[in-house]
């Protein structure tokens, strides 16, 4: 029996891909074992999205093959690299790694992975001889609920695919030439999945694709323009998909994450209001606040728009958090430009926000724009934001002591809320007997510069923490 390793990178959405492939793995009666050492197969599913992940991948892909080498390799051990690099980058590295490297599979090989690892680890490969590669141009696959999957998060939560690829011009993005055109799950298939999922004991189903808000649109019989905002009152699959989920029977949350801010319509405000398992968190990434940037950025969207799209949002559901994302030092990128970004910032108080420094990327059409701007600048203006937005969380933070919240336990002494998605927002730290996987009452008693402290209701407070009371 062939044992095989897997060493997930990236996003959510690269690990569904390797929870699809770890499926097919025990579907095809192979061994899934977490020591890369002890492997007849060692796949590493790679991220390309900036230069840094890129760097990252080929550190793991290295990494395996130097602990291989220092064990004095079973002559028989195979390395595969998957995922967006490869996906990517495939030609390069078969050059760059090709001594490292037995095969390169792609994003639409993630169901054939078996039958690929017979093939491989049926020979070896003669000296001198190039890596062999599965990828055939363009990724076109989806995921479907019936396909083998076995999950890696924890037992309480999950995340569900609801479309692959992406539409957008996005300047400095290279997602679409990675993984293709956008193109939608059905909304029936999205429901099933999820009926399963909830049966299994899942309390939180959390909904990704490169582009959320666009989900179904790509199926209208007369297509959005991706570059206009769609009709504010029309309802969407997406919104459809939120009502039916909402009527899954169970205590659960529904949590949208990367959504586009030109797909938000009132009627996806008002299905969120009206569909009470949808967590009150959005996570829609702005990028930028000033028309200049944003019409380089190519976002389809402006500055009103977004300012008012905003106020909306918090309007038409009361107690939303709202998370989004900027970047700074993109190309042509002015001190002015990053003044109205910090004032955005000051005036909105996002409850989760986050800052990239912008990175030039390898067949985005950023990458060729004039006015590149230095490390050291990007890093002074991240530094800038960062701190206004540290000032910000903590009065948002304040903000939440003394309230009664709904928590989701994740580990011995550790929560999150609605307004915390998995692995990118706070914590809330609870006491260390509260049962994982559960969704529990607390009270918020402090805070810790993003993270908060809480007991359950009827408790009185800790001392083992130094807190800062709200003032």
């Amino acid at each position: 029996m062939i044992k095989v390793s897997l060493i997930s990178l990236g996003c959510a959405k690269n690990l569904v891909d390797s929870e699809i492939m770890v499926g097919h793995l025990h579907q095809a009666g192979m061994t899934v074992i977490p020591e890369a050492e002890n492997a007849d197969v060692v796949i590493v599913n790679t991220c390309s999205f900036i230069d840094s992940s890129k760097e990252e991948s080929i550190g793991h892909i290295l990494e395996v093959h130097q602990q291989r080498g220092m064990k004095k390799r079973r002559k028989h051990q195979k390395l595969i690299v998957a995922g967006c690099m490869s996906q990517r980058f495939s030609k390069n590295l078969e050059t760059e790694l090709h001594d490292e490297v037995d095969a390169f599979i792609g994003l639409d090989q993630v169901t054939q992975v078996g039958p690929i690892i017979e093939k491989i680890y049926a020979r070896d490969r003669a000296a001198g001889e190039a890596p062999a590669s599965f990828i055939e141009g363009r990724s076109t696959y989806i995921p479907d609920y019936d396909t083998p999957r076995f999950r890696l998060t924890p037992r309480h939560f999950a995340y569900i695919k609801i479309a692959e690829g992406c539409n957008h011009p996005c300047t400095f993005c290279i997602i679409p030439q990675i993984r293709g055109r956008h193109r939608s799950r059905t909304v029936e298939s999205v429901v099933a999945e999820a009926r399963q999922l909830v049966r299994e004991g899942v309390k939180e189903l959390n909904l990704i694709s490169q582009d959320t808000t666009f989900f179904g649109m790509d199926t209208w019989d007369e297509r959005p323009n991706p570059r206009t905002p769609v009709d504010s009152s029309r309802g969407t699959a997406l919104t459809t998909l939120l009502r039916e989920l909402n009527a899954i029977e169970g205590d659960f949350w529904i949590r949208l994450l990367y959504t586009h801010p030109a797909h938000w319509s009132d009627e996806l405000i008002r299905t969120i209001a009206e569909c009470p398992k949808v967590a009150r968190y959005i996570d829609i990434p702005l990028q930028h606040i000033s028309d200049h940037m944003l019409g380089l950025m190519q976002r389809e969207t402006s500055s009103a728009y977004i300012r008012d799209l905003i106020k909306r949002i918090r309007a038409g559901i009361p107690g939303i958090a709202v998370r989004t994302t900027f970047i700074v030092g993109f190309p042509g990128e002015t001190e002015a430009d990053v003044d109205e970004l910090c004032a955005f910032i000051r005036e909105t108080k996002f409850e989760r926000l986050g800052v990239f420094r912008y990175s030039q990327e390898e067949g985005t059409r950023a990458a060729k724009m004039a006015g590149q701007l230095t490390p050291k600048v990007k890093e002074a203006r991240w530094h800038r934001v960062m701190k206004l937005q540290q000032e910000v969380a903590a009065q948002v933070s304040a903000s939440q002591v003394g309230r009664t919240l709904k928590v989701l336990v994740e580990e011995p002494g550790v929560a999150r809320g609605a307004a915390d998605a998995p692995d990118i927002d706070g914590r809330v730290y609870v006491p260390i007997t509260m049962p994982v996987g559960e969704f529990a009452p607390v009270k918020i008693t402090g805070y810790e510069d993003y993270d908060l402290l809480a007991l359950p209701v009827g408790q009185e407070p800790a001392t083992r923490k130094v807190a800062r009371q709200a003032q």
